[in-house]
């Protein structure tokens, strides 16, 4: 018996109406009561103290606040529970406090703060993501979330070793144990072990990160990237599928990342008639001088307007050029903007754009008995 459960004990033996031979159940019934009583207060002090950190700018004392306010309700009921437990033991002449009741009130313990600093871990990595969010900092989410779930898993076999060891159980035992039989585990799970590892990759090389629109050319892979996980990257594809891929396939696949493009490109080629060769020269300087003008055009990358080939309908030239932004959506905007602009500067020189025609070259002229017979019938 502690000495917890010795004033308590002492406290209760004070009270007349509890004496007696059923002092034991009383005892139980205000042990929960006080639990009971205690978990009540704590809910409404961090209530009201987590209401006043709110209006604070510090995000850190709400993570603290929101990641202790369980466990902690777990403690009180753990320590409520196992006083009550050695009471009932001991009014019974059941001698269970050493072997029983003092390690589960350890290992409970171990849990309880095993829990607490995961669920910490958990809000601290949601902190720095939402404040890297509204800096704009140029920083990889997924790389946070890499570390946060190597600590994760650092605290979890931590407190689980720990947890066997107050249980009796040879760490150093266990340790080697699995040191055997991860050879034996790796051959059984070799894909799942490659899957990780190359989840690993994808954290420390970080070819893409969540948000990135990736394709491959090598498998029909391209979409938004929602989740990389330890053993499968799941992408939303453009009509809103979701697609996992094991993370080992891009060991082996070359992937395209087009969301870290500096620029977007303009390439186009349009045709005139071969009736306005002539105003083909300055239908290209003009085209020129208006590109190099274009407010959404980044002139400090290539920008061509030439002459590039005699087609067989149409005299060819073709714009090659970059906008400044990498937006989808404005993108096409701009490239609209810069096709209308083409289209009205040929028409300023008294050109058309050219399609598809064949001229057919009659020798003589056809008499009327050389014409087919009608059928009138």
């Amino acid at each position: 018996m502690d000495s917890a459960e010795f004033e308590l004990k002492q406290w209760l033996l004070q009270l007349e109406f509890l004496r007696g031979d059923g002092l034991w159940i009383s005892e139980v019934f205000l042990i929960v009561l006080i639990a009971l009583v205690l978990d009540f207060i704590k809910k409404r002090v961090l209530k009201k103290v987590h209401t006043r950190l709110e209006r604070t700018a510090n995000p850190w004392d709400d993570a603290f606040i929101e990641s202790v306010s369980k466990p902690l309700s777990a403690f009180i009921w753990l320590w409520g529970i196992s006083i009550a437990a050695n009471v009932i033991a001991n009014a019974n002449d059941v001698s269970v406090y050493n072997s029983i009741v003092q390690p589960a009130r350890h290992v409970g313990i171990i849990i309880i703060l095993t829990w607490f600093v995961l669920r910490m871990i958990v809000r601290i990595e949601h902190n720095i993501i939402k404040i890297g969010r509204a800096r704009e900092d140029n920083y990889d989410i997924s790389t946070v979330q890499a570390i946060t779930k190597l600590i994760r898993v650092s605290v979890f076999i931590t407190g689980a070793l720990i947890m066997l060891q107050e249980l009796g159980v040879s760490v150093a035992g266990v340790l080697a144990f699995g040191g055997i039989g991860g050879m034996a585990v790796g051959f059984a799970a070799k894909d799942l072990l490659s899957n990780f590892f190359g989840g690993l990759m994808l954290y420390l090389d970080r070819p893409f990160a969540v948000g990135d629109w990736i394709r491959s050319p090598d498998k029909n892979i391209e979409g938004t990237v929602e989740n990389i996980g330890w053993r499968l990257t799941k992408i939303r594809t453009f009509d809103k599928r979701p697609l996992y891929v094991p993370n080992s396939t891009f060991a082996t696949i070359s992937v395209e990342n087009p969301s870290r493009m500096t620029n977007r490109r303009i390439k186009e080629t349009i045709g005139v008639r071969y009736d306005d060769g002539d105003k083909l020269d300055a239908i290209i300087t003009d085209i020129h001088a208006m590109l190099k003008s274009h407010n959404d055009i980044d002139t400090r990358q290539t920008l061509m307007v030439n002459f590039n080939e005699f087609a067989p309908s149409s005299l060819d030239f073709f714009i090659y050029t970059f906008t400044k932004t990498t937006n989808w959506v404005k993108y096409h905007k701009i490239k609209q903007d810069v096709l209308f602009q083409i289209m009205k500067i040929i028409q300023q020189h008294g050109a058309e754009m050219a399609f598809p025609t064949s001229t057919l070259h009659l020798n003589g002229e056809l008499s009327q008995k050389q014409l087919p017979e009608t059928n009138r019938g």
